[in-house]
């Protein structure tokens, strides 16, 4: 990118310290200063890593910045994104960026009368892994991809997280949680959805919090679906079943295994960059894949421990500030996620009404990020 762009952070929790933290990594972001309704998280992320604390409305009118990363809770994205739209500026949001249809019209509309961008998370299937799938499957060593499977299953979040009220209620459970980003992977690889049913039911009207914490102990009324069993029919014939629950204790499952007429593919969990690739042959031989030299495959944190992890959160980000200058289609932009999102919100549908749903929006299978194209991203 030729221009540096200024960017903030709306919301300084937990997630907002990997943006801070790897935003600079990329041409063209310069983050300059983080928000939140909490003046003293906004201080202590802005003294951590030296930018500016201001208050929302302040980081609205700050003309030095240029795109605002919405980071805060599922249930304010859209009014959040709406505000940073019509404050004229660029907005990049923290996933699900919307929790309907018609609010992700209704941003696309605001943006498009501007001439604004939108995007949203998750972009880690821009990861190397995610990428080097890509071109495995684009290369036709497996056939065409006709099936599939996808599983996200544990037994909870209030096992670990310190206040996991919001995780059990609407605009939350793992389908909206973790669903983004399984569904944004097999968009990536398959391309749009066509059609969808499901299943859905909760194994408990209430959840006692075990996680260290203020809240230890308390009981949650869970308002939103645990256990979602559903089926997707890509565009190009792919029928992939989805599984995601909140009341597996344990489970066999690999996250994504792929089916095609000459092979299988294996692919890692879509909630990280890297993992390990493994292809099957049509004997059923299976192979591990040696990991290509895609620099988001990289582990770049956790290097003293025996997974090192490889984290490029922004990358989403960067690309789409970089289609401000090629006017090229941004990889994680507001096409794709309005589309996630209307596969995620037709689950949850067609689990109430037991209905088969055929989808309203598309959008266009995302460009591969190639490793040369990934590098140019990326400061030197």
């Amino acid at each position: 990118m030729a221009k540096t762009y200024g960017v903030g952070i709306m919301g300084a929790g937990n997630i907002s310290g990997a943006y801070l933290r790897l935003a600079p990594l990329f041409k063209g972001l310069e983050v300059r200063a983080v928000a939140d309704i909490r003046p003293e998280a906004a201080k202590l992320r802005a003294d951590e890593f030296g930018v500016a604390a201001q208050t929302p409305d302040e980081l609205l009118k700050n003309s030095e910045i240029d795109v605002i990363v919405n980071l805060t809770i599922p249930a304010t994205h859209y009014q959040v994104s709406s505000d940073i739209i019509s404050a004229g500026k660029h907005a990049y949001s923290e996933k699900p960026f919307v929790l309907s249809v018609e609010e992700g019209l209704a941003l696309k509309k605001a943006a498009d009368e501007r001439g604004l961008k939108v995007g949203s998370a998750p972009d880690t299937f821009l990861g190397g892994a995610h990428q080097q799938a890509r071109d495995i499957i684009d290369s036709g060593k497996l056939g065409k991809i006709m099936s599939g499977t996808t599983h996200v299953m544990s037994r909870g979040m209030e096992h670990w997280h310190p206040n996991p009220d919001f995780f059990f209620q609407p605009g939350g459970g793992p389908i909206l949680d973790l669903g983004p980003y399984y569904v944004t992977e097999l968009i990536h690889l398959l391309g749009p959805v066509k059609r969808l049913s499901a299943f859905t039911n909760m194994a408990r009207a209430e959840r006692t919090v075990t996680a260290e914490g203020p809240f230890k102990g308390s009981t949650i009324k869970v308002g939103t679906p645990t256990t979602i069993h559903g089926v997707l029919e890509f565009h190009n014939g792919a029928i992939v079943t989805v599984g995601a629950s909140w009341d597996v204790a344990a489970h066999g499952h690999h996250n994504i295994e792929l089916y095609g007429t000459d092979g299988s593919i294996f692919v890692p969990d879509p909630n990280f960059f890297g993992g390990d690739l493994v292809t099957a042959s049509i004997d059923g031989t299976r192979t591990p894949v040696t990991p290509w030299d895609h620099p988001f495959g990289k582990p770049n944190q956790e290097l003293d421990k025996p997974v090192p992890r490889a984290n490029y959160r922004a990358a989403g980000l960067a690309d789409m500030m970089n289609t401000i200058e090629t006017g090229a289609p941004a990889r994680c932009g507001l096409d794709v996620a309005l589309h996630v999102i209307e596969v995620l919100d037709g689950l949850l549908r067609a689990g109430a009404s037991g209905e088969v749903l055929t989808l309203t929006t598309t959008c266009e299978r995302p460009l591969a990020l190639g490793p040369d194209e990934a590098r140019a991203l990326l400061k030197a």
